[in-house]
């Protein structure tokens, strides 16, 4: 279940950040895609749908994680490197931690963007949204945030791809390097096509 929800939240991800990167086509394009999404009646069971993709991900990865502590209840007195065939990488080690994180940058994200300030496009009725984002990514502080929120997304990529497919059962026998190494160059193709927009917002448009 947790390499499903993974893998559908990948696909969401994907979708998300072809959308995103209209900002960088100008307000027209941007507010035209953002209407097109929030003025769908159908926005609401998407939505819905992937908040419960969230939760289950969150509450089965949370228990796995439980389960291992708790058979391993003592821990180890000393973390020694798992030698040169082990997969075990920092991505993997800071699940948890980049998870958390992620979780806590999604819902400030929410309430700064799509609970923010409400501005009226040049067209009557459409939400001028990309005068918003311009906005928030004016500010440094956010900008630097939102920046380390996206490496940590790319770490947790970087390890929850390859170990989705795997646990599927998605790798073939012989290619598990290669499929390491895709996975890791679709992780950072993603976090950095995300960190690019406050970046080129910050630098190239005030």
């Amino acid at each position: 279940m947790i390499a499903a929800t993974g893998l559908a939240l990948f696909g969401f991800l994907l979708t998300h950040l072809a959308g995103n990167l209209l900002i960088l086509a100008g307000p027209e394009a941007f507010n035209s895609y953002s209407h097109a999404l929030i003025s769908n009646p159908l926005i609401y069971i998407a939505e819905a749908g992937l908040a419960l993709l969230f939760v289950v991900h969150i509450w089965k990865t949370v228990g796995n994680y439980l389960r291992n502590r708790a058979a391993r209840p003592a821990g180890y007195e000393v973390k020694r490197p798992a030698g040169h065939t082990s997969r075990k990488t920092l991505s993997s080690t800071w699940m948890i931690f980049s998870g958390t994180m992620i979780l806590i940058f999604l819902v400030l994200h929410i309430k700064t963007l799509k609970f923010g300030a409400y501005y009226e496009s040049v067209e009557p009725g459409v939400r001028d949204l990309h005068r918003l984002s311009l906005e928030v990514f004016q500010q440094p502080g956010y900008v630097v945030w939102y920046t380390f929120a996206m490496v940590l997304v790319g770490m947790h990529l970087r390890h929850g791809i390859t170990s989705a497919l795997q646990s599927l059962g998605a790798i073939p026998q012989g290619l598990t390097r290669k499929v390491l190494a895709a996975g890791a160059v679709v992780a950072v193709l993603i976090a950095g096509g995300f960190a690019l927009i406050p970046i080129w917002v910050y630098f190239f448009t005030q």
